[in-house]
């Protein structure tokens, strides 16, 4: 019997079962551990490990004062972030009153006191949470102005960033914690940086006034450790496990990985297999598809893949790539040919296998002409740099990491939409056309369509 998913935000009695059906999302007929939700282009499917959902687990838990939990923006119909669409309903039905409309980091200035679309709009039109942070003490630049469209009146010596809220399913592949790394050390493992950051999340989002339990904390990890998603039908090409082809979240689940697994540059742990840029290969069996029905869309779906794994192009000019020197002696070149693989390496999840914070330029004010424009100068050298986030510089203090980020798990895409850290990509067309724009790829209109249909099968 399929059974609607109802979920209560413990603690706050702010019941949004109602929210989450409206979404179809059910529990699979013959699986309890599934649960399914529909999009534009198809079904999402998450597989829980650990079983049924666990409405007590302090994931979904009010541990905060502001009523928020770690579901407020992290919700399975959207692959466990949000959307501007999830946002925008939440908005209508809540009259501006559901929790994810706080003024502590929802709205685009801090403390804004109006709970009106226009001082959310960033949050209601692009999915945006708003992370302010101080300029690292001893940084090799300082703030000398900001041109800000909201006239939020922050000091220069602090930045606040907008940032789309990250997946928190198929953590098992995460190398990194968050866009810039903050919450990622190299004296602690990933599952420890995850506990850091459920607390961290919980005392920041939330407003906690206290610190989360040492339990709470390896309840919520492992809750999300467990959590496996991706799209398991698309509305063209049927399920994504139909003639031997092995997408949804069940083969997620059981995909090898550790640090290094596949890393380009050789920091893969010794013994292990070298870097290959066969990095996706769930849709093999579809290169010849003869089903009648699907076998167009399948085909497509399968020279996407082809394309992701073998189409060669320049990359060039992208710090924390091009003339970087890695821990293991390795230098790469100012220029070389290479895939999306280069950078897009796990193998069937495509973030990077390692540590990688790159800038392939999405910071530059052109990209994202909704945000605020920072302008930094190097306390060294003088020179100046316009951009819409620092990302990784403001956490290390470096002039070399301006603008760099990580790159996301490329799982449940069809779900998530806008793409990329500041949601500068509406669909993903234009986030095709971004790669294709930066580096010259020379996609024709048909591998630009077969890309698509690709990543949305993800």
């Amino acid at each position: 019997m399929r059974r609607t998913i109802a979920l209560v935000m413990v603690g706050t009695a702010a019941l949004v079962g109602s929210m989450i059906a409206s979404r179809a999302a059910t529990a699979a007929d013959d699986d309890p551990n599934i649960t399914t939700t529909h999009n534009a282009s198809g079904q999402l499917r998450t597989f829980n490990a650990n079983g049924a959902l666990d409405l007590q687990n302090p994931f979904f838990r009010d541990l905060g004062t502001n009523g928020r939990t770690c579901f407020t923006c992290h919700q399975p119909q959207n692959a466990w972030t949000i959307t501007p669409e999830n946002v925008q309903a939440r908005f209508a039905e809540s009259h501006g009153t559901d929790p994810i409309f706080r003024n502590n980091d929802g709205s685009n200035c801090e403390g804004t006191a109006s709970v009106s679309r226009k001082a959310y709009s960033l949050l209601l039109t692009r999915g945006l949470i708003r992370i302010g942070i101080e300029v690292p003490a001893g940084a090799e630049f300082v703030i000398e102005h900001v041109e800000d469209p909201y006239k939020c009146g922050a000091p220069l010596t602090q930045a606040s960033m907008y940032r789309r809220p990250l997946p928190s399913t198929n953590v098992k592949f995460l190398t990194a914690v968050m866009w810039d790394g903050r919450e990622s050390s190299p004296t602690r493992t990933i599952v420890e940086d995850l506990m850091h950051q459920s607390n961290e999340a919980t005392i920041g989002h939330a407003q906690a006034a206290l610190p989360l339990t040492t339990l709470e904390r390896q309840q919520i990890v492992e809750f999300e450790l467990g959590l496996f998603t991706a799209q398991s039908r698309d509305k063209d090409a049927g399920g994504l496990r139909a003639e031997g082809a092995s997408g949804g979240p069940h083969t997620l689940f059981t995909q090898p990985f550790f640090i290094g697994i596949n890393d380009p540059v050789g920091l893969n742990p010794p013994g292990t297999a070298p870097f290959t840029p066969a990095v996706f290969t769930l849709f093999n069996p579809w290169s010849d598809a003869q089903d009648t029905e699907f076998a167009r869309a399948r085909r497509s779906i399968a020279r996407g893949q082809a394309i992701f794994n073998t189409k060669t192009f320049t990359l060039s000019g992208v710090p924390g790539l091009n003339g970087q020197t890695f821990s293991n002696g390795v230098t790469l070149p100012a220029s070389f040919p290479g895939t999306c693989t280069i950078c897009h390496d796990t193998p069937n999840a495509g973030n990077h296998s390692v540590k990688a914070p790159l800038n392939i330029g999405l910071t530059e004010p052109t990209k994202a002409p909704y945000l605020p424009v920072y302008t930094l100068r190097n306390l060294v050298t003088g020179d100046t740099v316009q951009t819409t986030d620092p990302g990784r510089a403001m956490v290390t203090g470096k002039w070399a990491d301006v603008g760099k980020f990580k790159g996301p798990i490329l799982r449940g895409l069809a779900a998530r939409a806008p793409y990329f850290h500041n949601g500068s990509a509406a669909t993903l067309e234009e986030a095709i056309q971004f790669y294709e724009d930066r580096f010259n790829i020379g996609l024709t209109r048909r591998e630009k369509e077969d890309l698509a249909a690709f990543l949305r099968a993800l």
